[in-house]
């Protein structure tokens, strides 16, 4: 059995800003799998709140609309757990606007991690960043990049890099789904405790 997580945790899915394959600043398009699948993690893991950061409004409008399903009378019907898992979601605009949010939840700012498959230099690995956060109870805000990663200004500005996931394949390729990532994380801090 896992202890709970020692301070106040969120994960944010982060659409745009990230880098394109040509190393571009883009916004992606939220996925259905994304949604349910690192909400059902996020809750798994013991997450307070599980942010989808996406600046286009026809996206948070599709966001809603999918939260709102499994809300209402049929979705609760056909798998009352989803709602479980989902209740936590919340579509927002940037992560400034993620991190004004959890600071009022908390009443303190989070510390701001963030993951990336490519990163050169980082800051530690789980039991490291667990250390940091339990020193002083600050709430954690756990960044993943959809797309080719986020971007040098939103990982240059975070409190903690955490160590990329390193695979068993010798021929460079690094390139998990975000899910994947997500859930081997949240799996990392927990077994860190």
């Amino acid at each position: 059995m896992f202890k709970s997580l020692p301070t106040p945790c969120y994960i944010g899915l982060v659409h745009g800003p990230v880098l394109s394959k040509e190393g571009k600043e883009i916004t992606t398009s939220v996925t259905n799998l994304d949604i349910h699948d690192i909400a059902r993690t996020a809750r798994t893991f013991g997450f307070k709140k599980y942010f989808l950061v996406t600046p286009i409004k026809n996206q948070q409008s599709m966001v809603k609309k999918i939260l709102g399903f499994w809300e209402a009378d049929s979705g609760l019907i056909y798998n009352p757990d989803r709602k479980n898992a989902l209740a936590e979601a919340e579509v927002i605009d940037s992560i400034e606007l993620a991190i004004q949010e959890i600071t009022r939840i908390e009443g303190r700012k989070p510390c701001v991690v963030v993951t990336g498959a490519n990163f050169k230099t980082y800051d530690g690995k789980e039991k490291e960043l667990l250390q940091k956060i339990q020193v002083d109870g600050t709430p954690m805000f756990l960044l993943f990049g959809t797309g080719w990663g986020l971007t040098a200004s939103v990982t240059e500005q975070a409190d903690f890099r955490l160590e990329p996931i390193f695979g068993i394949a010798n021929d460079g390729y690094n390139h998990l789904s975000v899910r994947s990532a997500v859930a081997i994380y949240c799996d990392r801090l927990a077994r860190s405790l």
